[in-house]
């Protein structure tokens, strides 16, 4: 039976808006020592509708300030996804005196015609308060499928990277000054086009190991994902500026149900590029609990490429804050299940297994009466996967009570990097080059944790628990 989400059991790693339905993150970038955290919000309800910029700002990541939303929805005018860049030059002319502007490349939605064009919007007091710019929009193809803009600072210009979603292709424009846009490039189709593709973005990821880097695109797909739903797919490439050009096949960036629409923070500090994004799956988004909120933001989660027997791979370490240990054991042997003495809803652990003769190994969280996630790995199939089939509210859409899988090749020795929230657990395997993102929705009494082991005799080398 589904029940209203409480409203006092918000995540607490998470992010969610006071009140009301959000979802992709829109113009994640680093500005005078701020985060600044835009999102897609319907203002006045519970489902996707007359979308707005929300607005949410913070200086680590972690902790955050929600503030007035920064582009509102009118009756005319819907603003759908896009991207924030700050114009240091005043090359739009946007700007004041000795006051860079802030300018917003975003979707307008004619809630009429259904056309989607892009348009702009600036602020010259550091994001606070945003004008929509009077010659709108600055680029319009007549297109129901043309949308979600992100700006790359290339060289003396600026690139736009837009989705020509029902085509499955990527369109770059180049522009002096973000108001006028000549078209220079395309890219795909590629890997998967079961669903519309939205959401581009292009991010030049350092290599592990080495002192070079190589260009990363990534995708949101509509529909068509791993887990069924919506989904994001990446592919490593080359970039001059002007032009993508893939050099591996496309790879799934997340194998969850629970990993959309995610881009990168512009001029973030450090070389490796940090992605947020919104913790849902169109299958079922609007059906899912909702007290006073509804739709939250996956941890932040910094970029690596891996070099392999089958080329670079995506690695992806989320940013949480430091804690001391609440939970510690080591060289623990493990034959069939074992409850620990460990209780949480929001914490993050780690576990390093030396499976033996062990088959499958794995933990469980969010043990209750009645309910538990389990993150099994299985030797003989290479794989982790992530059951939720008895998380706790489950009937919110049929295909919400499912397994999870990704494959794992190393099953030697296997750690498991877990983050669990309130109403969510995001794996990390591989030492982040696998990843499996859900929601969950147990009840708050069930905060056990457990271990297993199936077939025979593991180790548990290590397992620390730490508090999100």
């Amino acid at each position: 039976m589904k029940v209203p989400f409480d409203p006092d059991l918000r995540p607490r790693a998470h992010f969610t808006a006071r009140c009301n339905w959000i979802n992709d993150p829109n113009g994640l970038v680093f500005a005078d020592g701020e985060y600044h955290l835009f999102f897609q919000h319907n203002a006045e309800g519970m489902v996707p509708e007359r979308a707005s910029w929300g607005h949410a700002v913070g200086t680590d990541l972690l902790s955050w300030t929600e503030l007035s939303v920064a582009i509102p929805a009118t009756d005319t005018e819907y603003a759908l996804s896009g991207s924030v860049v700050v114009d240091r030059e005043n090359a739009s002319g946007l700007g004041t005196t000795g006051q860079p502007p802030m300018v917003a490349l975003y979707t307008s939605l004619d809630p009429v015609t259904k056309i989607q064009s892009q348009s702009v919007a600036f602020s010259t007091d550091r994001g606070r308060t945003w004008t929509r710019y009077a010659a709108n929009p600055v680029l319009d193809i007549g297109s129901t499928e043309f949308r979600d803009p992100k700006i790359i600072r290339t060289g003396d210009s600026w690139v736009m990277a837009v989705v020509m979603a029902d085509r499955w292709k990527v369109r770059f424009y180049r522009s002096a000054d973000l108001l006028h846009w000549d078209q220079v490039s395309e890219f795909g189709p590629l890997g998967s086009v079961d669903g519309v593709w939205e959401c581009p973005d292009v991010v030049k990821v350092p290599i592990e190991g080495t002192s070079e880097a190589a260009w990363v695109l990534l995708l949101s797909v509509q529909s068509g994902g791993p887990a069924g739903g919506s989904g994001m797919q990446y592919v490593v490439g080359t970039f001059d500026g002007t032009r993508f050009d893939a050099t591996g096949e496309a790879r799934w960036l997340d194998y969850g149900a629970d990993f959309y629409a995610a881009v990168s923070y512009t001029d973030a500090p450090g070389d490796a590029p940090i992605i947020q994004g919104w913790m849902s799956n169109w299958d079922y988004a609007t059906a899912v609990p909702g007290g006073d909120f509804r739709g939250s933001m996956t941890l932040p989660r910094r970029l690596s490429l891996r070099p392999g027997e089958y080329g670079l791979r995506l690695v992806q370490r989320p940013i949480v804050a430091a804690a001391d240990p609440i939970f510690r054991t080591d060289d623990l042997p493990v034959d069939g299940r074992l409850e620990l003495p460990c209780v949480g809803i929001a914490m993050r652990l780690t576990a390093v297994f030396e499976p033996g003769e062990a088959q499958r190994v794995g933990v469980e969280v969010r043990v209750g009466p009645g309910e538990r996630t389990r993150i099994v790995v299985d030797r003989a199939a290479q794989t982790v996967a992530l059951d939720r089939t008895a998380s706790g509210i489950v009937d919110v859409h049929p295909t919400f009570p499912a397994v999870h899988t990704a494959p794992l090749t190393d099953t030697e020795l296997v750690r498991l990097d877990v983050y669990v929230d309130v109403a969510s657990v995001e794996v990390l395997a591989a030492d982040g080059a696998v990843a499996l993102t859900a929601q969950v929705f147990p009840s708050p009494d069930s905060t056990g944790l457990a271990v297993f082991a199936e077939g025979g005799v593991a180790r548990l080398r290590e397992l620390i628990v730490t508090p999100l």
